[in-house]
């Protein structure tokens, strides 16, 4: 299965898996978990949601990570603050990426806008370097699309 058919999977599984349900620590939990088992060499996919002006970890699936993220800071604060889709080939020299896991190599962040307003982002981590591309972060989008579309039904 190439890239693109997987994300036609885990598009398909999302929607079913979030349908009829408008919970959002749910439905980002259910979302981390289902990209947690389909997306090969990742080694953390989840949440970080806006509260009071700074990104708070939210729903996760990997090891610990960082609790509090600024407006602005590493490629996660970088995404939100600039509402545009991180992709970055390799975390160390990006500038002031935060090394929560230092086993991080590559990183695809996508801002969660929902009706104008910037709700939090969704990132995912690789070990390996290179490892995302436009096919990951279109993919990503979408699920982010689908995930958002999930909390108004």
């Amino acid at each position: 299965m190439n890239n693109a058919e997987l994300y036609e999977k885990i598009h398909g599984e999302l929607e079913a898996l979030l349908a009829g349900e408008k919970d959002l620590i749910a439905n980002s939990a259910n979302t981390a978990a289902l990209l947690w088992e389909h997306l090969p060499d990742i080694n953390w996919a989840g949440f970080y949601l806006l509260k009071e002006d700074e990104l708070v970890l939210g729903p996760f699936q990997g090891k610990s990570a960082c609790v509090r993220i600024a407006m602005g800071k590493g490629v996660c604060g970088t995404a939100a603050a600039t509402e545009e889709t991180q992709l970055v080939p390799d975390v160390h020299v990006f500038p002031g990426h935060i090394a929560c896991d230092s086993a991080s190599r590559s990183e695809v962040v996508v801002p969660l806008i929902q009706a104008g307003e910037l709700l939090g982002v969704l990132d995912i981590d690789s070990p390996r370097l290179g490892r995302f591309d436009e096919t990951d972060a279109e993919g990503l989008e979408k699920v982010a699309a689908i995930f958002l579309a999930s909390l108004t039904r």
